[in-house]
């Protein structure tokens, strides 16, 4: 009888002592803050388009790619072919920020891609290889350009893990950012959602802006992400994208748009602001970019760059594998229309994972754009949020509005803590579920699917897989990923979720 090989040539009981092997070594030589290994305990070894083999012969559906990163999933031939090329030439693989072809030709696609009215008087600076120092260079290049020190940003962002960027991001305390709220349906800040929500959301805004009391001065710029990822999948309205930029314009601050995670397709646009028609003065730009490997710029307008030679460096600002594999990347999503693909393909995934509210209490909202999807579990026996009625008047007075409607009015129907105004509320969401979200993700592993958790509470499950995903595949990941709700709804102390007790409060599952 022939012996079954692994993934890596070795036998199954060889692998699997090769797996648990680099696994026990990893926890004890590397460092307590590392994350995506504690919830995904695989060793990769192989990997192409959607699909990751691990060292003990499991093949697992990536869902993760790279945290966005894998727009063309795993060692897309044209990607391995563009890194080839460099490597065949001779040329040099870093050169610092010196002219080269492979260069040139990564800027001319670039701006191919950048939004109408950016793309013709545009400069771009390259940075360090990470997202987080896009935005540092995004920050000092508007205080440079305006002599003012305040950056504004929102609740809920994610924008790095450098000090300036996690001040933006509401992970440190710094006088100099000032945060203001994300509008969003399902945990609306003023308990209304919808168009009246950010309609509120953008009014506290403009009062920051203009009331000299608020204790605000002017900012150097504006942050924001056209669609919060960490902070839970939350798209931001179109009309409120369109707004902030109106505010800012008017007011002369600087917009930032972080497409880190948003570009090159995912949202089905190819940027994600062109779905409101917004050209922002400032885009920070990585992951995608670099077709899987580092690399990160700042595109903005030509009339900001002020900044004197050395103002911004970076050490690895130069590397050419990353700029070819990018070049690569960007061509190929906008000659094969795989932004408008990930449209479409993410909307028929959206409309399929929202029957998961209908059958399970535990899933609390189903949102996205294009492949860009999130997934809230809530605690389905955790008590709704109550003050929402008050919150809503309260609402209504600030913005003028009368206290009853029309019985022609619109009510929401699904997501937000309120549906209706005063008189006609719904039921408020249920509290966040770290934990079986924990315990949902554990059992898509088990399945073999990757996903990733997100979220203010971590209580989203969401998925980014490539933007080359197949039909069939994507078939196959919602069928995983509802099969492992399923199970966690059934019964989920056996996957980790806490026990309820009959008093109501919870304990440890075993």
């Amino acid at each position: 009888m022939a012996v079954t090989e692994s993934a890596t040539g070795e036998p199954v009981g060889e692998a699997h002592a090769t797996h648990e092997g680099i696994l026990k070594r990893q926890s004890a030589r590397e460092s307590r803050a590392r994350t995506y290994a504690r919830a995904l305990p695989i060793v990769p070894v192989r990997a192409r388009g959607l699909t990751i083999e691990g060292a003990d012969g499991r093949r697992y559906l990536d869902c993760l790619s790279g945290a966005g990163t894998l727009a063309l999933g795993h060692n897309h031939p044209v990607v391995l072919e563009a890194i080839r090329k460099v490597l065949d030439s001779g040329a040099p693989l870093s050169v610092l920020d010196l002219a080269t072809p492979v260069k040139d030709a990564f800027i001319t696609e670039l701006f191919r891609t950048l939004p109408p009215g950016l793309a013709d008087h545009a400069r771009v600076q390259f940075c360090g290889p990470a997202g987080t120092d896009a935005v540092e260079a995004a920050f000092k290049l508007v205080r440079a350009a305006t002599g003012r020190t305040g950056i504004l940003a929102f609740t809920g962002a994610y924008h790095g893990m450098t000090t300036g960027a996690l001040a933006a991001s509401g992970g440190a305390a710094d006088v100099r950012v000032a945060r203001l709220p994300y509008p969003q349906d399902y945990r609306c800040p003023f308990g209304v959602g919808g168009p009246r929500g950010a309609e509120l959301a953008a009014r506290w805004t403009e009062t920051v802006l203009d009331d000299p009391k608020s204790g605000v001065p002017v900012p150097a710029g504006m942050i924001l992400e056209p669609v919060q990822g960490e902070g839970g999948v939350i798209p931001a309205p179109d009309d409120w994208l369109r707004r902030m930029r109106r505010l800012t314009a008017d007011r002369s601050i600087p917009l930032i748009a972080d497409e880190i995670q948003t570009g090159v397709g995912r949202t089905g646009a190819f940027w994600a602001v062109e779905h409101s028609g917004v050209t922002p003065d400032v885009m920070v730009l990585s992951k995608a970019i670099g077709g899987s490997l580092p690399l990160a710029v700042v595109v903005y307008r030509e009339d900001l760059d002020v900044w004197e030679p050395g103002a911004h460096a970076g050490t690895f600002r130069g590397n050419q594998l990353a700029m070819a594999a990018g070049t690569a990347t960007l061509a190929h999503v906008r000659e094969n229309a795989l932004a408008e693909r990930a449209g479409l393909l993410g909307s028929r995934m959206l409309s399929q994972l929202r029957r998961l509210q209908d059958d399970f209490a535990c899933v609390g909202d189903v949102r996205g754009r294009g492949l860009m999807i999130g997934v809230e579990l809530v605690d389905p026996e955790g008590e709704e949020l109550t003050g929402e009625t008050e919150r809503v008047t309260e609402a209504k007075e600030a913005a003028g509005e009368a206290k009853t409607r029309g019985a022609g009015d619109e009510l929401r129907t699904r997501g937000g803590a309120v549906s209706g105004w005063e008189g006609d509320p719904r039921p408020g969401p249920r509290p966040a579920a770290p934990e079986l979200a924990s315990a949902v993700q554990r059992a898509c592993l088990e399945r073999g699917l990757i996903v990733e958790l997100g979220g203010r509470h971590a209580g989203v499950v969401r998925l980014l897989p490539p933007l080359t995903i197949t039909d069939e595949q994507a078939t196959a990941v919602l069928d995983r990923l509802a099969d492992a709700v399923a199970a966690v709804a059934r019964d989920p102390a056996a996957h980790g979720a806490p026990r309820r007790r009959p008093d109501g409060h919870k304990e440890p599952a075993d």
